[in-house]
């Protein structure tokens, strides 16, 4: 059995998007629409994926290297029949299976896909469509059947059709699958009779039928799998079937979600289950929730990895490991870089760059911490900040075990405080500590007796006239 091939349609500019960015590379769930597409082909079996750039073609090539694509141009844009011929050549030694999908319909589900070639594998058809029906078909081709046997005639696009034939609810949802051969050989003979000019792909089904091949029409019974994308309202509803799914795949796989309408999750992650978020939380790119983990309300995970039983409430983490029953917010800031060690804590108003905080340490609140390495059993007091920037280069601090850390203590780097060693609250550390060591570094106190009054009996005299 010959390997099944895919030909996704990507060359069209556009132009309802209104954008400078080609249509398939916008964002869907974190990633460019057309990486979704590919994804979902090759789930679906389909090993081998071509794709038929035309409109800022570098770009979306650029776009998807390292996803094991080939791509052949479409150059001029004379249509989707067009489009499919530019990749005979590619094909010219298959004899397989063609799948051919747009890279604007994000929505297929692989499974459908994958029934779609089944279907089309089984009944020996020389093409096979999907079909769906819907009570809105504008926009879309018909779907035309014989009155009588309800067998496929031809696929009859809105601009060229008859009011009666505009009536029809079963539109095409423009994903076929064909015999590769005559693939090719129905579009050497299809013709630009329409109002557009151009070479229809849709018109191979027509040469075929008329040729006495078999056309089988698979209807789909979830119509918001044909959507397609063609303006930034139609990528937002896409966007919000795919965060639906998405979301509900992981409650059925033992996620605790509070309010799925407020929880957005990008396809590459993965979550434990028990695992529980909280409303108003964004777990994006390949992000890891380990079971238990309590993420939210109101967080934001960027390809982070939180560890079993942690707990992130109100802060942004972004590429940075929080370990197992770590502890991280409200209101804190992992930047990318910072490693937590098991039970380390983060409390409020804390931001953390390019750090390590080893196991059972604690940065409680308003702090900064950037480009250090904190031991374990560390406790840093409030308002404590690294200096780690001297306006050319970072520099390190390093904070052993045990240490204690005083409120408002300003770690000059580079430093390094010495295990179970104490500073002052209110001192500026310039110089290591050693272990056990107080490091104290304040003006002596003055108490000046009567000043205020001074001061105002001063400032009297000078605004008397």
């Amino acid at each position: 059995m010959s390997e099944a091939v895919a030909v996704i349609l990507a060359a069209g500019q556009g132009t309802r998007m209104r954008s400078k960015r080609p249509k398939v590379l916008h964002p869907l769930c974190g990633r460019p629409m057309l990486h979704t597409v590919v994804d979902n082909v090759r789930r679906a079996g389909f090993g081998r994926v071509i794709v038929v750039v035309g409109h800022q073609a570098d770009e979306v090539r650029a776009a998807c290297a390292g996803l094991d694509l080939e791509f052949v141009v479409q150059e001029p844009q004379l249509g989707t029949g067009h489009a499919v011929a530019q990749a005979e050549p590619l094909l010219a030694r298959y004899d397989g299976p063609v799948l051919v999908t747009y890279g604007d319909t994000p929505l297929w589900r692989p499974q459908t896909l994958a029934n779609l070639l089944d279907h089309h594998r089984k009944s020996g058809a020389a093409a096979s469509v999907i079909s769906a029906v819907v009570d809105r078909p504008d926009g879309y081709g018909r779907i035309v059947r014989d009155g009588g046997t309800g067998r496929f005639l031809r696929v009859v696009e809105q601009k060229d059709a008859t009011p009666a034939e505009a009536a029809i609810r079963e539109i095409n949802s423009g994903t076929y699958c064909f015999d590769a051969a005559k693939l090719f050989e129905g579009l050497r003979q299809v013709q630009p009779l329409n109002a557009q000019g151009e070479y229809y792909l849709p018109d191979v089904l027509t040469v075929l039928g008329r040729a006495g091949q078999t056309v089988e029409v698979l209807v789909v019974p979830d119509a918001l799998e044909v959507l397609g994308v063609n303006n930034r309202v139609e990528l937002a509803q896409a966007e919000a079937v795919m965060r639906q799914r998405i979301v509900e795949q992981w409650m059925l796989a033992g996620v605790t979600v509070m309010d799925p309408d407020t929880v957005y999750i990008d396809p590459q992650a993965h979550l434990e289950p028990d695992v529980v978020i909280m409303p108003f939380t964004f777990i994006r790119g390949a992000s890891k929730i380990c079971e238990d983990a309590r993420i939210g309300p109101h967080a934001e995970i960027d390809n982070s990895e939180i560890g079993a039983g942690a707990v992130v409430e109100r802060s942004v983490v972004r590429e940075s490991r929080v370990g197992p029953r770590c502890t991280v917010g409200p209101f804190s800031f992992l930047r990318p870089g910072t490693v937590l060690e098991a039970g380390a804590k983060v409390g409020a108003y804390v931001e953390v760059k390019q750090s390590i905080i080893g196991p059972g340490s604690k940065v409680p609140h308003l702090s900064y911490v950037g480009d250090a390495t904190i031991g374990k059993d560390v406790n840093v007091g409030a308002g404590t900040i690294t200096c780690n920037y001297d306006g050319q280069a970072k520099h390190p601090t390093f904070i052993s075990d045990g240490a204690f850390i005083g409120s408002n203590t300003n770690l000059v780097a580079p430093v390094r405080i010495g295990e179970g060693a104490y500073t002052g609250a209110g001192s500026t550390i310039t110089r290591d500590v050693p272990p056990g060591a107080l490091a104290l570094e304040r003006a002596e106190l003055r108490i000046i007796e009567g000043w205020a009054a001074r001061r105002r009996s001063k400032r009297k005299t000078q605004e008397a006239p």
